[in-house]
């Protein structure tokens, strides 16, 4: 595609929610409104998650996703060459993805020609703007693990490979520079309380009692949106449009929408012309009615769990109706998220307890037992081995003071709805960039982040499936490791200029073929090693964790025969595990460019 140069301070973006797999009508719906602003298109476009990148048939098994509502979707198109995408594209990854193809792209690659997968965790730069995206969605029991999923995938693979891991964002929170625009799929963990919550949960109803007792939303991501304050973070994950004030220095409810400098909406009827300024502002207390998106006739629904638990109750007894049109995206899938404060009604996010770590506890007072309470004598205890002592408890790694080169202090936040018509699920604005922009003009390309590199090349070694990820040894402990790595590749690829993302996507898999479509899929794809990740790792010397040699994908396929049949079988029929609810969520596609869009509500027009 052709570049251009950067004339301008900032760039024209593109905001998308959940993509699912609707590329045409996203693409179409872009198209259709620069043409009634009279604009030549947007320099990038950002999807936050559930892309689909379904290559075939095969891939669908990887989606956590009940068989009778797999759909082939569009991207296929585009990774067959058959269509390219007409602007450049990133998004992360969600909880309903082709998870192993994003897994052949950990560190991020091109999923086709101009569409790039931001991997489990990244940073990188777009003409002036410096972009940090994090995959995935939030699940404490699954944080502390490593990436140990491998193809053939059983049926908890399928769902915890898309749960977002600690030593992802331990990198993320190691970056001390200041970044412009951060990405999730899944909401940071209080965000909901920086905006108008009451409409929130009068349109989302569901919301309001996750909301109160501390379990919607990702703490992976609030964690790092608190540490790299952006300028704007984008999300997806709950199909609804939404957006807040994040105050860093001091964070309060915020009482009213936000007001987004520099955004143009995007029609819900592209035959409108949106050149309005002064848009009115959403009162807080205004009836919901009036925004609530019309029902698609055409809309297939999920409805997995036949014995559906009691809706929960507020704390006056009055139950909380779901709505039955969305579900609870996962929400709920387990109850082991422990260590979570409860928000007293009218608290907002100061109210909001958040947990660090998987360890989260109340202190019982100090009680120094004669016996231990199993039973087994101190004395006994003295004669095992030393390997039997419980190692004692490290002391936390020293809290340093935030680095000084991240200086802004509030972020626009915005989350988007799937495309539908009548949904609110695109956005676009001018961005101008907050963090150190490149001294001299250049083409608008997707670029490598130095920091970050230097960040990826020193925990290397951490993403082996078979590895143990050691405790967080903090801030002070990475710092000097990072600095002699960033050194480092300020010698061997700034100054030898090899931070340009070369163009090197190349097919894995085999194409779709429509002609056998994608009934009776005959068992799991097998697993590709991916050029792209080769070369990311050989360009900064460091081991490629995700490589495996054709015997060792053989001995995994022929160990998990068995499994992988049982797998499939309980797909078809939508099973789903006793340790896990299966997220329902409603599907559905449109190739129309017309009735789709985001209302103007709130946002001031450029």
């Amino acid at each position: 595609m052709e570049t251009r140069i950067v004339e301008k301070k900032g760039l024209r973006i593109a905001v998308e929610g959940c993509g699912h797999g609707t590329l045409h009508a996203i693409y179409a719906s872009i198209e259709e409104t620069c043409k009634i602003n009279g604009w030549p298109g947007v320099d990038l476009v950002i999807i936050g998650g559930d892309f689909q990148a379904v290559r075939n048939a095969q891939d669908l098994l990887c989606v956590s996703m009940p068989a009778k509502y797999r759909q082939i979707g569009d991207f296929h198109a585009y990774y067959s060459g058959e269509r390219e995408a007409p602007y450049l594209t990133v998004f992360v990854g969600g909880n309903h993805e082709a998870s192993n193809y994003l897994y052949e792209l950990y560190y991020g690659g091109w999923v086709a020609p101009n569409i790039y997968y931001l991997g489990a965790a990244n940073i990188v730069r777009v003409g002036p703007l410096r972009i940090a995206g994090l995959s995935g969605i939030w699940k404490g029991y699954n944080y502390r693990k490593v990436h140990h999923e491998r193809l053939p995938y059983n049926q908890s693979d399928v769902k915890s490979i898309y749960h977002v891991r600690e030593i992802d964002t331990r990198k993320l929170l190691q970056v001390r520079s200041q970044i412009d625009i951060g990405i999730s799929h899944d909401w940071p963990k209080g965000v909901e309380w920086m905006g108008d919550w009451k409409t929130l949960f009068r349109k989302k109803s569901h919301f309001e009692a996750d909301a109160r007792n501390g379990s919607l939303g990702s703490v992976a991501a609030k964690l790092v949106m608190d540490r790299l304050k952006p300028k704007y973070w984008f999300s997806a994950h709950l199909h609804c449009k939404f957006w807040a004030v994040v105050q860093h220095d001091k964070q309060v409810a915020s009482q009213g929408p936000l007001i987004l400098a520099n955004s143009i909406p995007v029609s819900e009827n592209p035959g409108q012309s949106t050149s309005t300024t002064n848009l009115p502002v959403i009162d807080s207390e205004a009836s919901p009615s009036s925004a609530q998106p019309t029902k698609n006739a055409d809309e297939l629904e999920l409805d997995l769990d036949d014995d559906e638990p009691d809706p929960p109750e507020n704390e006056k007894g009055t139950t909380l109706a779901a709505n039955a049109d969305e579900i609870d995206l996962e929400l709920d899938e387990d109850a082991d998220d422990t260590g979570v404060a409860t928000v007293a009604a009218g608290q907002g996010l100061d109210g909001v307890k958040v947990p660090l770590n998987d360890d989260t506890h109340v202190d019982a007072p100090a009680v120094t037992p004669t016996e231990p309470a199993s039973g087994v004598s101190n004395a006994l205890r003295a004669l095992l081995p030393e390997s039997f002592v419980r190692p004692a408890a490290r002391a936390e790694a020293p809290k340093l003071d935030p680095p000084p080169d991240i200086t802004n202090r509030v972020t626009k936040f915005l989350a988007l709805d799937k495309c539908l018509p009548n949904r609110h699920f695109l956005q676009i604005l001018d961005v101008d960039p907050i963090s150190e922009a490149p001294s001299e003009p250049g083409p608008i390309c997707l670029e490598y982040d130095k920091e970050w590199l230097a960040i990826t090349r020193c925990f290397g070694h951490l993403d082996d499936a078979n590895c143990i990820v050691g405790k967080d040894e903090g801030e002070a402990f990475y710092r000097r490791l990072i600095h002699r790595d960033e050194l480092w590749v300020e010698e061997h690829l700034v100054k030898t200029g090899k931070m340009v993302v070369p163009e090197n996507f190349e097919i894995t898999a085999p194409v779709y073929d429509a002609t056998l479509g994608i009934q009776n899929i005959q068992g799991q794809p097998r697993e590709y090693s991916n050029n792209q990740t080769r070369a990311f790792c050989k360009l900064l010397h460091m081991p490629n964790c995700f490589h495996a040699e054709e015997e060792d994908i053989l001995a995994r396929t022929l160990a998990a025969e068995e499994e992988e049949a049982t797998l499939v079988a309980d797909l078809d029929v939508g099973e789903v595990g006793e340790e896990e609810e299966e997220e329902e969520e409603e599907i559905g596609v449109t190739d129309e460019a017309v009735d789709v869009g985001v209302d103007a509500h709130g946002f001031e027009v450029v």
